[in-house]
């Protein structure tokens, strides 16, 4: 009989298990059972394991060349400048509250010496 401690490491092993579990598809009990009886070196692992590659694989090509360039053939340029050139005027207000621009500038303060009394 296996433990837990050695059935959470192969969960951590494999990641894949924890979306098969939150979508409902099989649940934590059902696979320490299968843990349990079959070991971490099975083939009936192989069908959850594969269910991870179809899904990487699905999502590189989710999007190709040509998805991307009729995306970029429907930005509309003016309503990009548009929002830049609000981004600067944001950007240009920051940087002035941020500066201090102080006209009078105030003289230094010295410290008369300890033996000069007021204005002797």
């Amino acid at each position: 009989m296996a433990d837990k401690e050695s059935f959470k490491k192969f969960v951590v092993k494999h990641p894949e298990l924890v979306t098969i579990v939150n979508n409902g598809e099989m649940t934590w009990q059902k696979f320490y059972e299968m843990y349990d009886l079959y070991g971490e070196e099975s083939n009936t692992w192989d069908n959850y394991f594969s269910k991870k590659t179809e899904v990487v694989t699905a999502a590189a090509t989710g999007i190709g060349i040509s998805d991307f360039l009729s995306w970029l053939k429907n930005i509309n340029l003016d309503t990009l400048q548009n929002g830049v050139d609000s981004l600067q005027r944001v950007v240009g207000l920051i940087s002035d509250l941020g500066v201090k621009n102080d006209n009078n500038p105030k003289e230094e303060y010295k410290p008369r010496p300890i033996y000069k009394h007021f204005d002797d």
